[in-house]
């Protein structure tokens, strides 16, 4: 029977319920906080954004975060949300100051959707405002007021208070990876010169902004003195690193991290090309000039348009309404102040062309071996066995997009479980035949003259960089053994030296799969650890049967499917601010020197 169309087919969410219908509109994807674009960061995001926005209109110079216990406290020293309408801005949609764009004219945060989001999917909820001697307090639970207490007078200095605690209703089994967090509090102190931020009491702090960003990223691996440039409303900072194959992009609009680029990205990969070839007066290949360049830049915009709630990729096309192109803006501020930095650095100048020609030589001796392998790529394509691939992309503008895996695999039993059990829409499988090859100190052209290799390279998509990366996350998914180790040692030695910025930029992951499965008749545990093993036993009381699986083949595909679903368990390959990239692959990876030898008997374990 037709289902009828009436008044009744018409539904009306209150806005709690909608945020928590449908939080993939507001804060990307949920997640249990393994990725760093899981939705439990965009929570702290949207309340510091408030914070920030207070900043910049001159307001307190100090913002304290606290993580306990997976609750989390953001203080700041603003003027403070008007008592009155404090309830309003926490819990009604389409209410707040930075709809009146005189008081915010390049904000990000919108008081608007941020804070309301952040308190529909929180478990508990404390909104608090300081204001000339008296303070407000309102507590909710899942958007719900719990209790809404009266005015009362205060000694607390001005500011918003704000406490929250995602709900691990939606969030699940969630966890906060402090190294994410802490690179979000660097960037916002990168970006706000003056602006003071604690963590948990740690002070995060920087003076010269995107230059103190650049030089703590490239940890003294620049080719040249960093360039640093700041005009009206576009700072940038660049330099070549000696040590990195392709490009790295740290860019902002208004503050906001966007990661993915947009716009103000290409038009500054643009500039530099344009400016550089004006300059030497030669026609260099853009892949030339910019091969191995990291920058970092940051521009102002009024009213930005994003391609998605979450601010990653910037839409808008003008500077502000009726203004200027932020192409024709940022080609100007890049042409202008570059070529005269040139002129007065001769030495920096001669570096940079010696640069563009060993990337031009480099390239013209790989350009015989990408051909080789293209072609053998379409032979080994027609039979490509390896990947299977999934229906949605990473750069679709599917509303999965995020979701997007491509398992690395070893073997065909353990391929073959998750080829089985995966979701064919956003997960796909690479599988290796046994392991990969060392390529610790070889060359890229390693990358084209292994089959393995190219292949990996090509269903990634990552030849020219990440910015057409096929797969938001990249996991690596083998047996939990030493054979296993090793071929994930392996992979990430791949990754880490041909492209760095794919694991800096946070898509590379170890699978998590369970040691033990503990069940009765009635129920069944899986268990990652001895810890959870024991756990299940004391639930589980009698009749037990404990299995140890011993390899990713033994498990089959219906339960795999309970491990790569919804609450799969996945372990992100993070690279710390202090680590050098080349001491520590040589360590592992390079000649078997007596140190590595010493560090291999004193780390030994023995299973029983």
């Amino acid at each position: 029977m037709e289902e009828q169309y009436t008044e009744d087919s018409i539904k009306s969410l209150d806005w709690r319920q909608h945020i928590r219908k449908r939080p993939g509109m507001y804060i990307g994807k949920l997640g249990d906080g393994a990725s760093y674009d899981d939705g439990i960061y965009v929570l702290i995001k949207e309340i510091i954004d408030n914070s920030i926005d207070e900043y910049v209109m001159g307001f307190g110079n100090t913002i304290e975060v606290n993580i306990e216990n997976n609750l989390v406290s953001i203080r700041d020293y603003g003027r403070g949300i008007p008592l009155t309408k404090l309830l309003d801005c926490m819990s009604k949609i389409n209410t707040g100051a930075k709809y009146d764009s005189k008081v915010f004219k390049k904000a990000v945060g919108l008081n608007g959707v941020g804070a309301k989001a952040v308190n529909a999917l929180a478990s508990y909820f404390w909104a608090q405002s300081v204001r000339d001697g008296k303070t407000k307090i309102i507590e909710f639970e899942k958007g719900e007021i719990l209790n809404d207490h009266n005015i009362e007078d205060t000694t607390l200095k001005n500011g918003t208070i704000i406490k929250f605690m995602p709900d691990n209703e939606l969030f699940g089994n969630f966890h906060f990876i402090m190294e994410y967090v802490e690179k979000m509090l660097w960037n916002y102190v990168y970006l706000n010169n003056g602006l003071k931020i604690f963590l948990n009491g740690e002070k995060f702090y920087a003076k010269n902004g995107l230059l103190d960003l650049l030089s703590n990223t490239i940890n003294g691996s620049g080719l040249y003195p960093i360039i640093h440039i700041k005009e009206s409303d576009f700072e940038f900072a660049f330099t070549h690193s000696k040590k990195l194959y392709g490009e790295e992009y740290y860019s902002f609009v208004n503050g906001q991290h966007t990661t993915q680029g947009g716009i103000h990205q290409a038009a500054f990969r643009e500039a530099i090309v344009k400016t550089i070839r004006d300059f030497y007066k030669k026609d260099f290949e853009p892949s030339d000039v910019r091969s191995s360049i990291v920058a970092a830049i940051s521009i102002k915009v009024v009213e930005p348009v994003f391609e998605s709630q979450t601010k990653t990729k910037l839409g808008s096309q003008y500077v502000e309404p009726d203004g200027m192109t932020i192409r024709n803006y940022i080609n100007d501020i890049v042409k202008r102040n570059l070529d005269n930095y040139l002129h007065i650095n001769p030495e920096t100048a001669e570096i940079l062309l010696k640069k563009i020609q060993q990337s031009a030589k480099e390239r013209k001796e790989m350009a015989g071996i990408k051909k080789l392998a293209r072609e053998s790529i379409k032979k080994a394509n027609l039979h490509n066995k390896k990947l299977r691939d999934c229906r949605v992309h990473y750069q679709s503008k599917d509303d999965r997009r995020l979701e997007t895996t491509l398992f690395i695999t070893e073997g065909d039993s353990a391929s073959g479980s998750i080829t089985k059990s995966r979701d064919v829409n956003t997960q796909a499988v690479f599988s290796l035949k046994g392991k990969p090859l060392n390529s610790y100190g070889i060359g890229k052209k390693i990358v084209y003259q292994n089959e393995e290799f190219n292949l990996l390279q090509s269903a990634l998509n990552i030849e020219e960089g990440v910015d057409k990366l096929r797969y938001n996350n990249v996991v690596i998914a083998t047996d939990a053994d030493v054979d296993g180790m090793h071929i994930r040692l392996l992979l990430m030695t791949f990754f880490l030296q041909f492209y760095p910025d794919l694991v800096k930029s946070g898509h590379l992951y170890i699978l998590q799969t369970p040691l033990f499965r503990v069940r009765n008749k009635k129920e069944t545990y899986y268990c990652y650890s001895e810890k959870e093993k024991e756990e299940a036993i004391k639930k589980l009381k009698n009749n037990i049967e404990i299995t140890r699986f011993k390899g990713l083949g033994e498990i089959s595909p219906d339960e795999f499917k309970h491990f790569i679903g919804p609450s799969i368990r996945l372990e992100p390959v993070i690279l710390k601010k202090d680590s050098t990239l080349n001491e520590m692959l040589s360590f592992y990876m390079g000649k078997n020197t007596p140190e590595r030898q010493m560090f291999i008997i004193d780390n030994l374990r023995v299973e029983e």
